[in-house]
């Protein structure tokens, strides 16, 4: 659980900095430190996708996952819950009142990076690296890019935002442990196959990063358990 208390660490350190300066962070730095996240994302992507040598079930997984996810309307169905949750976390504000100040803002500043931290593929990839074993690169790019989304946020909402790492590290420890547990029932290849699509997918997110064009990875996610069963039947 490396990874994820790793990530934990960067949104309490990010939150208080955010707190701290009180104040937005100019664009221009937060924008050219995603640049350099998305291009890093990039190279570990291109670099995990190669970890399989047979290109053809991954080919035929992600293609297969992302018809299942485009079927079950994965991407809508999370940003509905999404938005749903950020409704209900804003209260109606006392007439004259503004800002981000009181329970309102408090909740609202909870709910909004809750939603951020841990909706997301990243998050889920990035638990399963972790838990099969591997070095959690995934998750410690997700660190820097939480870090520097919780100063911003904090800035606004304040110590809300430090709050939303409890749900983080139980969600993504969750998802650790059980990946854990599957992976002692994993052979090598079952596990480099899973590494291979795992990094097609993470490519997919540093284009997104980068703003190169939309990508819905979020659909492709039914593809993480197509590729474990092709593996399985084709001698993983």
């Amino acid at each position: 659980m490396t990874g994820t208390i790793v990530n934990t660490a960067t949104i309490i350190a990010g939150s208080l900095i955010g707190v701290i300066i009180h104040s937005r962070l100019p664009r221009r730095y937060v924008d050219i430190v995603f640049q350099g996240i998305g291009l890093f994302a990039l190279c570990l992507g291109i670099s995990m996708s190669l970890s399989s040598d047979r290109l053809l079930l991954s080919i035929v997984s992600i293609v297969v996952g992302s018809l299942i996810g485009q079927w079950m309307r994965i991407d809508m169905r999370v940003n509905r819950f999404s938005e749903y949750m950020q409704v209900k976390g804003r209260r109606k504000k006392p007439e004259g009142a503004g800002g981000t100040s009181g329970a309102a803002g408090f909740t609202e500043g909870f709910i909004t990076a809750t939603m951020l931290f841990c909706v997301g593929s990243m998050s889920i990839l990035g638990a399963i690296e972790d838990g099969t074993g591997q070095t959690p690169n995934l998750l410690y790019t997700k660190s820097i890019m939480d870090g520097v989304t919780s100063v911003v946020l904090a800035s606004s909402f304040g110590i809300a935002v430090m709050l939303s790492a409890v749900p983080v590290l139980l969600y993504q420890g969750l998802i650790t442990l059980l990946a854990f547990y599957v992976s002692t029932f994993m052979t090598e290849g079952m596990i480099a196959d899973l590494t291979g699509v795992g990094g097609i997918m993470l490519i997919g997110m540093a284009i997104n990063i980068l703003k190169i064009k939309d990508i819905n990875v979020l659909n492709m996610l039914p593809s993480l358990v197509v590729i474990l069963i092709l593996s399985f039947f084709f001698g993983g």
